[in-house]
């Protein structure tokens, strides 16, 4: 909050240990105007990630250097108490190079 009690967004990078998996594969979308690539990963933690609520945005996953927004987030409990899975939807990036290079 500054001087005039008006509040903003802070980034805070916090690392945490989980399974990943792909919940739905990259896919690249040609279009006359451009192209759009999309994909998913599921992680199943125990940390408390979040797909957003009022006054708090959607945590932002960093997963072999690109950004996931976590877009659900629910139970898992066959991996035992206190665990949640959470999807997370690929954030638009610029191709870069890719992971394997």
């Amino acid at each position: 909050m500054d001087e005039d009690g008006i509040g903003s967004d802070s980034e805070v990078k916090t690392q945490f240990a989980g399974v990943v998996t792909v919940d739905r594969s990259l896919e690249n979308r040609r279009m006359q105007s451009g192209q759009v690539i999309s994909g998913a990963i599921l992680i199943v933690t125990i940390e408390r990630l979040t797909q957003g609520q009022t006054g708090r945005d959607a945590d932002i996953v960093t997963y072999q250097n690109r950004d996931y927004r976590v877009t659900f987030v629910d139970p898992y409990t066959a991996y035992g108490a206190g665990f949640v899975q959470a999807h997370c939807e690929l954030l638009p990036f610029d191709g870069g190079f890719p992971v394997e290079q």
